[in-house]
């Protein structure tokens, strides 16, 4: 649906309740980005603070400056690479990590102002975009089935299916479907509804939750200082690469898809940059990268086309810290069902692989089944990525590749190699 009306005349009333639609579409962002922030080493409540304040800043910023309806908010699935990923697997304080945010915002930002972001864009094949996307999709369902209970580690497999006697599990099995029957019928602000059905389930099966009350924050947590304290080490280096890389490729197909909507194709340099500076911002806000919300499609649906209606989400998300207190009681069984229909989401990609080109499936598909299957968003992509070059250089398609690609595939070969020496 584009729009092809003036766009300076258009009624405020529209706008306002285009930015209601979409901040109702978005503040599940808060509980649930922030449950993942607190598997990388904070609180819970900070958690969810600094999810507030840098999806305020972002999308004031597009707002007032970009004038464009897009609501900036954390990104699902680079959240998962930030906390499982680069801090998990790495083993980097939450600083350290927030100092990994940092470099790969700086990077993006140059790419953004620089015709580097050109570059990239045109040395990476579409089938490795692809794969990313798909592998982070089934990551995430994968963590939202572990966190609820539906999966977990078997006597003699890696994995198993849960215990259904569980009144955890059970819980999370009919909040899973009727997340499900939400979503398919497009009902608006499913993940809202979902996220209170689910806690109100939760309540009705006696299932333990904390009590809402005063928020008790560290203040300490909340003056986020990355930390660069990991630098000297090559993993650091590592942990940034795939960070930057899916940035910058998942902005660029999110901002065409929605200004074409908008029909403001001529606005994307103005909204690449600001998102760019968002996802730098958010390191010192004390959280994963922002990215402009797939959920922006509802805002423009509303008929929301100017920055009004991100400024008036942007409000209102601001004002969601004076209710942290009752939304912190959100359980995992009621966050765990959004984390896997965005993963369906993301995996609906697998339909854009040239699945009968066996040069472009092949590495595209190791990145789909090794992000999961390692655990790691970094690795898995290594894989594709390494995999690429071989298999063109196999088929005699060596012309197909370029020089950026192929010192892309070599910088993650060296990775793996510093790995087998222990490095």
């Amino acid at each position: 649906m584009k729009y092809t009306g003036n766009k300076n005349k258009v009624p405020l009333k529209n706008e306002i309740i285009a930015g209601i639609i979409g901040y109702f579409t978005t503040v599940y962002i808060v509980v649930v980005n922030g449950s993942i922030l607190s598997e990388a080493g904070i609180s819970l409540e900070s958690g969810m603070i600094a999810t507030i304040l840098a999806s305020f800043v972002g999308t004031m910023v597009m707002g007032i400056i970009g004038k464009l309806p897009l609501i900036l908010i954390p990104g699902m699935g680079i959240n998962a690479l930030f906390a499982y990923s680069i801090i998990g697997n790495n083993g980097f304080t939450f600083q350290e990590g927030l100092a990994v945010v940092l470099v790969a915002g700086l990077i993006f930002l140059i790419t953004a102002f620089s015709k580097l972001g050109v570059i990239l864009k045109n040395a990476i094949p579409n089938s490795l975009k692809h794969g990313i996307t798909v592998g982070l999709g089934f990551f995430l369902i994968l963590i939202g089935l572990e966190n609820s209970g539906l999966i977990t580690s078997g006597e003699n497999t890696i994995i198993a299916i849960g215990d259904f006697t569980s009144t955890t599990v059970t819980v999370s099995l009919l909040t899973l479907f009727i997340a499900i029957f939400l979503f398919v019928r497009n009902i608006p602000a499913n993940f809202l509804i979902t996220m209170v059905v689910g806690t109100l389930l939760a309540a009705l099966f006696g299932l333990p939750k904390p009590e809402a009350g005063m928020v008790h924050v560290n203040m300490s947590e909340l003056l986020f200082l990355p930390s660069f304290s990991a630098a000297g080490q090559f993993s650091f280096w590592l942990a940034v690469f795939p960070l930057a890389l899916i940035l910058i490729f998942e902005n660029m197909g999110i901002l065409n898809g929605q200004l074409d909507m908008l029909d403001r194709e001529k606005s994307y340099s103005k909204a690449y940059r600001i998102t760019a500076f968002s996802a730098f911002t958010s390191a010192f806000l004390g959280t994963s990268p922002t990215v402009s919300g797939a959920e922006n499609a509802a805002v423009i649906a509303s008929g929301g086309k100017t920055g009004r209606a991100a400024i008036t989400a942007g409000v209102l998300f601001l004002l969601t810290i004076f209710i942290i207190p009752w939304i912190s009681i959100v359980p995992n069984s009621a966050i765990s069902p959004i984390l896997i229909i965005v993963g369906f989401l993301m995996a609906q990609n697998i339909r854009y692989l040239p699945l009968d080109n066996l040069s472009e499936s092949i590495p595209a598909l190791l990145i789909v089944v090794m992000i999961p299957f390692t655990y790691s968003i970094g690795d898995g992509m290594a894989f594709g990525f390494i995999a690429y070059p071989i298999v063109k250089l196999a088929l005699g398609k060596q012309k197909e590749l370029n020089k950026a690609l192929v010192a892309i595939s070599l910088l993650f070969s060296f990775s793996f190699i510093m790995k087998i020496i222990g490095l």
